[in-house]
């Protein structure tokens, strides 16, 4: 009789510990607009539907409706003169947008335990933001061409300076738009910083006749021979490396630089909209999820997503990356207060001088 119910017990334990590890609790709808590349929702979407069992996905079965920064920004302006906005939480691209919606007070402040432990990247002392993901912008080139390209005279750039302003590479490099692109937008108001370049960088773009397109489109061009590097985010390049890899056909006419001058990380950040401007008034789901963002078992998908996670004490990094705090020891650095009080006037410069003919 003791053994039978020392198992009885044994189970029960068992069982409250199952019930325990998911948040069967939080109840309701949820929708987050997010940036994040689609391969990524899918695998969060998959993770938040076992986490949170009883939880609704408001778009379509997902948590998640997908759109480029930019996009979403726009989208979000409009939804803004209505005072209610079509989702409960972002997670964008760039912090820039995070001050932005604070000051504007559309945001509702979440408080994470010991952040300053938790996290190596700066967040809201406040808790309307938080990083939960980190993109990093570097330069690419095609190995296999590098001595091709050297008999034309053509040095692959080493730097994001030499990039720009290098004449022999006219005609031969590739990036994304500013004005679509978060990442892209963070790395220009990066680069043509007082601090760094200044604008003179958008004009060496110019001169260079820089050719402006999607990432999947200059990673082509890379590999056939038509850009000698390009400007891309590094998680697009170990994407293709890792997807070459696991199909058996790994390829060796792709690989990262890490520019000499510094890379540009951009840590984008998670924000719970106020409840009386979101959609579904499900602050309580919202703050279970954000918490959940910067779990252990977030961020790892964060790592599978090519990205680095923004913990501190996280040794692990993307499928053939670099050591993130060696990366933090080299970035750059963007002025977010720079690119939030000045993005029309960035944008203006970009199109200015880069776009118009």
């Amino acid at each position: 009789m003791k053994k039978l119910l020392a198992l009885a017990l044994v189970l029960m334990f068992a069982m409250c510990g199952t019930a325990l590890a998911v948040n069967e609790d939080v109840e309701g709808e949820l929708v987050i607009y997010s940036s994040m590349y689609q391969f990524v929702i899918d695998m969060m979407d998959e993770a938040l539907k076992a986490e949170f069992p009883n939880l609704t996905p408001g778009n379509d079965g997902s948590f998640f409706f997908y759109g480029g920064t930019s996009s979403l920004i726009t989208k979000i302006y409009g939804e803004m003169e209505t005072g209610t906005l079509g989702c409960d939480m972002f997670m964008v691209a760039e912090p820039a947008f995070s001050l932005e919606l604070k000051d504007a007070g559309y945001l509702e402040p979440i408080t994470i335990d010991d952040p300053d432990s938790l996290l190596r990247f700066p967040y809201d002392p406040e808790g309307y933001w938080y990083p939960v993901r980190v993109c990093n912008m570097v330069l690419a080139y095609n190995p296999e061409m590098e001595a091709e390209w050297a008999a034309k005279g053509v040095t692959i750039p080493k730097t994001f300076k030499d990039f720009a302003t290098d004449p022999a590479l006219k005609g031969l490099i590739s990036m994304g738009n500013p004005l679509t692109s978060g990442t892209t937008y963070a790395a220009v108001a990066s680069l043509i910083q007082d601090n760094h370049y200044g604008k003179d960088y958008l004009k060496g773009l110019a001169a260079n006749e820089v050719m402006i397109e999607s990432g999947s489109t200059a990673l082509t061009k890379l590999q056939t021979g038509e850009c000698a590097a390009i400007m891309i985010l590094e998680e697009s390049v170990l994407k293709v490396l890792k997807e070459a890899a696991d199909a058996g056909a790994p390829i060796t006419n792709l690989k990262c630089i890490y520019p000499e001058d510094g890379v540009v990380l951009i840590p984008s950040t998670v924000m719970t909209v106020a409840e009386d401007h979101s959609k579904n008034m499900n602050i309580e789901a919202a703050e279970a999820v954000e918490k959940w963002l910067l779990s252990e078992e977030a961020q790892k998908l964060i790592l599978e997503g090519y990205m680095h996670s923004v913990f501190a004490g996280m040794k692990d990094i993307p499928y053939e990356s670099v050591d993130t705090n060696g990366l933090i020891e080299k970035d750059l650095g963007v002025d977010w207060e720079n690119a939030y009080h000045n993005r029309e006037a960035i944008n203006t410069a970009w199109t200015e001088i880069v776009t118009t003919k």
